[in-house]
């Protein structure tokens, strides 16, 4: 008696190998006519103990007549694959066009990116300066005008119209213009009750007080105040006078009188003033470096004049 075992290849190898050693020990008993010592009860295969889903092998007996008598395992090509599996490949790319415009989109968002991180860094940078420029201005002109505030001027009758030969009034006040660097800078010199003492004394009294710039070492221009008490010192720039402004670009004061005129310079002791004193005082300021400037200015209503000596 012949038969013919179909198992599926989704059995497991010893599902397969158990299968194939029922079916020869039902031919070896056939052709003997002895009795297999095999079980010759039909096997059923259960599923195994695992997650994935095999279908149980089946054994089957065909006629005597069947010309083939060993086991048929369906190729592994001849089973349809699971649907779920199918994958789909496209041939279709990128064209050089559509990579070239890809580059170009993304270098042109780059470089809006970039060019606002530079503006934000710029626009700190520009505050910064801006803030640390604008405090030193409003310290450097709030020590002049509490100075100027503070002014002295010697009025008659201790005050007398000074002779061809006479000394300078001490208690003057005069501006002019000095040449620093090639550039005209104004200096200032007037008394003022505002001293401040640098050398730890506790003198106190009307102080001369001068105001000027300096060129350093490096090329910076500076601002500079000079304070001495009676008796007054000719002025000599020194090193050891406290600089009031750094990176000053321009100074310049304006002299009122009483009937509101103007004037650049001014000398409390000459004749075209008749020995009368401002009665405000302009002050201009721009400090800055190459790439920026910053102009600050304001004016000091004097506290005491002198009237003009006809």
């Amino acid at each position: 008696m012949n038969y013919w075992l179909k198992i599926s290849n989704n059995t497991h190898w010893w599902i397969r190998l158990s299968a194939k050693r029922h079916a020869r020990c039902r031919k070896l008993s056939f052709l003997r006519h002895a009795t297999c010592a095999l079980s010759p009860e039909p096997i059923d295969f259960q599923k195994p103990a695992t997650s994935c889903q095999l279908p149980a092998s089946s054994i089957e007996y065909p006629d005597s007549n069947s010309q083939h008598p060993e086991s048929s395992i369906p190729h592994p090509a001849s089973r349809n694959p699971h649907p779920a599996f199918s994958v789909k490949y496209s041939t279709a790319g990128f064209t050089l066009m559509e990579i070239l415009l890809a580059f170009l989109i993304l270098a042109i968002v780059m470089t809006a990116i970039l060019g606002s991180f530079n503006a934000v860094f710029s626009t700190t940078d520009t505050l910064e300066n801006s803030s640390k420029y604008y405090d030193m201005a409003r310290n450097c002109l709030n020590r002049m005008t509490l100075d100027l505030a503070a002014l002295y001027v010697s009025q008659p009758p201790f005050y007398k119209k000074p002779e061809f030969d006479d000394p300078p009034d001490p208690y003057r006040i005069a501006g002019s213009i000095a040449d620093v660097g090639g550039t005209g800078f104004a200096t200032l010199r007037f008394t003022s009750s505002a001293h401040i003492p640098l050398d730890k004394s506790s003198r106190s009294g009307i102080a001369e007080i001068i105001y000027y710039v300096q060129a350093k070492t490096d090329g910076q221009l500076v601002l500079k105040r000079a304070d001495h008490l009676y008796p007054y010192p000719p002025f000599e720039e020194k090193g050891s006078d406290p600089v009031l402004c750094r990176r000053v670009k321009s100074l310049a004061f304006k002299y009122y009188n009483a009937e509101g005129e103007e004037s650049d310079e001014w000398n409390s002791d000459a004749d075209d003033n008749d020995q009368a004193t401002p009665t405000a005082i302009g002050i201009q300021l721009e400090i800055g470096d190459e790439s920026q400037s910053y102009a600050f200015e304001t004016t000091v209503r004097l506290a005491v004049h002198r009237k003009k000596i006809e």
